[in-house]
């Protein structure tokens, strides 16, 4: 990648969820390596360790996004650290194998909490200091957040609940110098799976099943994810609001 396209972060603050592993991992990752100083949040300390033995400029915060306060705590830790902030990954979350049959009210309410009200407050938190430094956000959703998704409708509607708020947010904070947009990952190779309780074996036939779908003929790697992630959020992509880029093999278009 030559000096005139690679994304330019230097002295740049960024909040990555999830980065204890996948695609919050490989985008921390990605970050550090082009100059920005990360924040990586989420529940697993040891994973968290993990990721920032990856690069040098890789902070951790093991955080449970979803308790009170947790969003304030984590911009603020940030902006104690470094003195700013300019971008927030949204990647935690959560997904739920769930037939209309099996409806279960904690399930939902779950999704939902990590998937779209956590994210929600973490933006609220970051805003000040995204205005201050014209920064943005960057919301990881699915192919399933436009497309449907039988056996998991509630995931894939907290998803397209995410692509609304990308849109809407991206509206109401152009004016402000806030950019907004999203990556939408296909199936991609994480541990998302057996978090949602799905053994090696269910979890080996789900992307076998999904990579005969996919026209690229292969299952996606958080790498391919946190590569648009970063260059969505490239500070030179400053007219690039409101989007949603899907990078799933050209499973969006069967």
């Amino acid at each position: 990648m030559s000096s005139t396209t690679a994304p330019h972060f230097s002295d740049h603050v960024a909040i990555v969820t999830g980065a204890g592993s996948g695609i919050g991992r490989a985008t921390a990752v990605a970050l550090a390596e082009a100059g920005a100083r990360v924040l990586g949040v989420g529940r697993r300390k040891d994973a968290l360790e993990q990721t920032a033995r990856a690069h040098d400029s890789i902070d951790v915060l093991p955080l449970d996004l979803c308790a009170d306060g947790a969003p304030e705590q984590a911009v603020d830790t940030a902006v104690e650290r470094w003195g700013r902030l300019d971008l927030l990954v949204n990647n935690a979350g959560a997904t739920a194998v769930m037939p209309l049959a099996e409806t279960d009210r904690a399930v939902i309410t779950g999704l939902f909490e990590l998937n779209v009200t956590a994210p929600s407050l973490l933006a609220h938190a970051a805003l000040p200091h995204l205005r201050e430094s014209s920064g943005s956000i960057v919301n990881v959703s699915s192919t399933y957040g436009h497309r449907p998704m039988a056996g998991g409708a509630h995931y894939a509607a907290t998803k397209s609940a995410m692509e609304q708020l990308t849109r809407s947010w991206a509206l109401e904070l152009a004016p402000e110098g806030v950019r907004v947009n999203a990556v939408a990952p296909g199936p991609t190779q994480t541990d998302v799976m057996l978090a949602a309780g799905l053994t090696d074996e269910a979890a080996d036939e789900m992307y076998s099943y999904e990579r005969e779908r996919i026209p690229n003929g292969r299952i996606g790697d958080p790498g391919d994810i946190a590569h648009w992630i970063v260059r969505i959020a490239d500070p030179h992509s400053s007219h690039v609001t409101g989007q949603v880029l899907t990078v799933d093999g050209g499973l969006e278009l069967i």
